[in-house]
């Protein structure tokens, strides 16, 4: 048994040499290939550069947004509005989410908040015993497909495109019914028809009990409520610094190209563009993209939908930006609002961690299927207007 452990215990470190070495490869492969182009020095400049004014002029922006957005959803939920708009939306969920009625104050509480609060209610057994138990798993691709949706839509009217903004809201509808209907698909064989879900008692689930008189109580909301903002902010400050930094500088050229690199922020070797170049026609055909370097805010919001959000200043700086693009980031950011993560730890609460590929695969089509439905009726609505 001893033996056995030793072998286990050697073949492990070589595991872990082997990916040490191929990180070192990789890594001083990145940095340097970069480095190579752009001079170490201005590489380094632009680094930090480009993470100071993401820090000081789009993560203060957002964070601006988020607690403003974060004490009206508490007010929402303080004072009913939530639970009144989820009588009218249940009615909706069965015919086209094949969900349950209460299902409808999942995406409600994305949409105000963000994904973490479907893992709340989930854990839930008031909530959660209303669903069967393949309901119940594909319950987080129909609520990660709303998350941070008001923040989203909030952001990207900013720019003025409010119309725009709300067609992506609908394309991220749209993409929610087929990432949560093909989820419900793929899984539907493995449980039994009328299967339920035990869900043990979580002492962090969402309470809407109201205490204290009204002024006291909207008082409490928007405090409450702007600190979740703030708390939120905060959350996404790692994402945006480090994923949008990287991915700004395999996006953009140098500033100036008469003078070359000179250490400024959004400056580097734009690599994402070439590579996004070979297959340019299937970007213009499915979201309408006519410039390569568009195809970061997809992939960015992949892993976090805020520092996706702080590419479309730069994109807006470059003036590449129109309502068409507009629908389609709200309707993917939407959709994709960093649901890499979301699915893992639902699924891993649920204890159905090895369903995640399958959840996975569904989000991914819904979310291309949410912005092809934004470009589309953006020609649409753009036809007609």
């Amino acid at each position: 048994m001893n033996a056995f452990k030793s072998i286990k215990q050697s073949n492990f470190l070589k595991y872990r040499r082997y990916e040490a070495f191929v990180f070192l490869i990789l890594f001083f492969g990145f940095f340097g290939y970069l480095g190579n182009v752009m001079g170490v020095t201005n590489l380094l400049n632009t680094i930090m550069n480009t993470a100071w004014d993401l820090l000081m002029n789009t993560v203060f922006f957002i964070m601006g947004i988020t607690v403003l957005s974060g004490a009206l959803g508490k007010l929402m939920i303080e004072f009913g509005v939530v639970r009144l708009l989820e009588v009218f939306l249940a009615p909706l969920m069965r015919p086209i989410f094949k969900l349950p009625g209460v299902a409808s104050l999942a995406g409600l509480m994305t949409f105000f908040s963000d994904n973490p609060a479907i893992i709340s209610l989930s854990n839930d057994k008031s909530f959660s015993r209303y669903f069967k138990k393949y309901e119940l798993i594909s319950l987080t691709n129909f609520g990660t497909a709303f998350g941070m949706g008001l923040i989203v839509l909030t952001f990207m009217s900013s720019f003025g495109y409010f119309g725009p903004a709300m067609l992506g809201f609908l394309g991220a509808i749209i993409g929610a019914v087929v990432s949560t209907r093909l989820m419900q698909r793929m899984i539907r064989n493995e449980f039994s028809k009328d299967e339920v879900l035990e869900i043990e008692d979580d002492s962090s689930n969402i309470s809407f009990k109201s205490k204290g008189g009204t002024f006291l109580r909207f008082l409490n909301s928007i405090l409450d409520g702007g600190k979740s903002g703030v708390d939120l902010g905060l959350q996404i400050i790692p994402g945006v610094l480090i994923i949008s930094t990287a991915v700004m500088m395999v996006t953009f050229g140098p500033k100036d190209a008469s003078l070359g690199y000179q250490g400024l922020a959004y400056e580097g070797v734009p690599i994402l563009p070439k590579i996004a170049g070979w297959i340019s026609w299937l970007f213009d055909g499915l979201f309408g993209f006519k410039n390569p370097e568009l195809v970061a805010f997809p992939i960015t919001s992949l892993g976090a939908v805020g520092a996706a959000l702080s590419l479309v200043k730069a994109f807006v700086s470059q003036g590449i930006i129109t309502g068409n693009e507009i629908a389609v980031f709200t309707a993917m950011g939407m959709c994709w609002s960093g649901y890499l993560s979301t699915h893992t730890a639902m699924l891993d609460t649920l204890k159905f961690r090895h369903l995640t590929s399958k959840a996975l695969l569904s989000h991914t089509i819904g979310g291309i299927v949410a912005g092809t439905i934004a470009h589309y009726m953006y020609l649409l609505y753009h036809l007609i207007v």
